[in-house]
């Protein structure tokens, strides 16, 4: 029988067994879209809590900022898209509240175009150097 197609989960001694199902639930991915001058803060708070891996990647952003206007060879343009970085880091789910009030302290400027922290399940993970699972 597969695990997906238990109902109910047998107990021993009254302790429930390890449900593969809820394993997911372990780690999160936090990805936060800031903006590119506060990487090297936001990088440092984390530091500073315990997280030691994250991934950083340049993006564009369109929100309630609107873009901005710029000038090129006398002639003023609307650029829509701001540019931004992504940061994204998995965690334990009981580092994710530290995580995230690291984040929002040091780019908060209470100002449109701050950016978004998301946090997300994570199903699984693999490890190309080992070709294993991860998690």
């Amino acid at each position: 029988m597969n695990w997906w197609a238990l109902t109910s989960l047998p107990t021993v001694s009254g302790a429930t067994i390890y449900d593969p199902r809820e394993s997911y639930k372990l780690m999160k991915l936090v990805k936060a879209v800031i903006r590119p001058h506060r990487l090297d803060s936001v990088h440092e708070a984390l530091v500073d809590i315990g997280v030691t891996d994250l991934t950083a990647s340049e993006v564009k952003s369109f929100g309630r900022q609107l873009g901005h206007a710029e000038i090129h060879r006398g002639a003023a343009y609307r650029v829509a898209f701001m540019p931004m970085v992504q940061v994204e880091v998995v965690v334990a789910d009981s580092m994710v509240e530290r995580v995230l009030d690291s984040i929002l302290e040091v780019v908060g400027t209470d100002r449109p175009g701050d950016g978004k922290v998301f946090v997300c399940d994570v199903l699984s993970a693999h490890t190309r150097e080992t070709d294993e699972a991860a998690l």
